[in-house]
């Protein structure tokens, strides 16, 4: 006998077919469960993120809700801004105003200077023509001459005429009115020949019909110039020389010198 003989072999014994197939029976079936369960898992996660995220269908109220909130903010944003545009436009028409006032305040106060100063020269201009006229009535002594000084008086008494004429110049026209500050065309013709001691009618149609018909070609100053007819005249002047003359008018044009290029008079008579 080997002397190996009784020692016991190292490998190990042979396992035999039918255990090996039931034993890979028995893992199959628990791998096959482990992939089962496995599975199942991976489903139930799978349908547990799915219910997570899934996002709720928006019923037909909701949809309504949130359009009406739209719309009520748009037009809470329209009325702010509609809001402020009013107020700006307020804040310009207030400055706007402020100004105007100011300019209205400003422009009111420049009308009652001139006004102030036109009245004082107004009145300056009136104070003179009545110290004028004292000194004109002092010189003609106030009186009325003899009938032969009417047809030929001095030289003086043109000058006279001439001189209460110019003083009464800027004076208004009034029909009707005799001064001392307000005349129509034959009494301040009137009042003028009187300093001269001329007694004159009062209206314009027997005024022409005085003293010596003269051509208006061959005029001297002192001169009555009519317009209109002789004895029917509608106006009256005085020629003051230049060829210019000086008249009441009209109520526009009040007491002033005129050119008889502009407005040729139709016949002249000579009294002084």
């Amino acid at each position: 006998m080997s002397h190996t003989a009784h020692i016991p072999s190292h490998r190990k014994p042979r396992r035999s077919a039918s255990k090996i197939a039931l034993r890979a029976g028995v893992a199959g079936g628990v791998l096959s469960t482990l992939a089962v369960a496995a599975a199942a898992g991976t489903a139930n996660a799978a349908e547990s993120v799915s219910e997570t995220i899934e996002m709720p269908t928006l019923s037909t109220d909701l949809s309504a809700q949130i359009a009406q909130s739209a719309d009520a903010t748009q037009q809470a944003a329209d009325t702010y801004e509609s809001r402020a545009e009013q107020d700006a436009a307020a804040s310009k028409a207030a400055k706007q105003a402020k100004e105007d006032l100011a300019k209205a305040e400003k422009k009111a106060e420049a009308e009652r200077k001139a006004e102030a100063a036109a009245k004082k020269k107004a009145e300056e201009e009136r104070a003179s023509r009545s110290a004028e006229r004292t000194n004109l009535s002092t010189q003609s002594g106030g009186g009325s001459t003899s009938a032969s000084d009417s047809v030929a008086p001095a030289s003086g008494s043109v000058g006279s005429v001439i001189s209460f004429l110019k003083a009464q110049l800027g004076d208004a026209y009034v029909m009707g009115a005799s001064g001392p500050n307000a005349w129509d065309c034959s009494s301040l013709v009137q009042a003028a020949f009187k300093q001269a001691g001329v007694d004159l009618p009062r209206v314009s149609q027997d005024q022409s019909t005085m003293g010596t018909e003269v051509g208006t070609s061959n005029l001297q100053v002192g001169d009555i110039l009519y317009w209109g007819g002789k004895g029917s005249a509608y106006h009256v002047g005085v020629y003051i020389g230049n060829g210019q003359y000086l008249d009441a008018a009209n109520p526009s044009k009040g007491v002033v010198i005129q050119d008889l290029s502009g407005y040729p008079a139709s016949g002249a008579v000579r009294v002084l």
